[in-house]
């Protein structure tokens, strides 16, 4: 389920405070050093450091 217009230019990842990009089921980080995975569930951005997934 996309996100609501407008929310992504509002969120910025906790960790590094870099935009996120919509990626399937994730908010994705765009910083370079960072890029961890944030899930959406139910159409909500679970934006907690401890939830995220690391990058591969």
């Amino acid at each position: 389920m996309p996100l609501e217009a407008g929310l992504l230019e509002i969120l910025a990842c906790p960790a590094c405070r870099s935009p996120l990009k919509e990626q399937d089921t994730e908010l994705v980080c765009t910083g370079q050093d960072c890029g961890l995975a944030y899930p959406v569930r139910d159409g909500i951005p679970v934006l907690l450091v401890d939830e995220a997934r690391r990058p591969a």
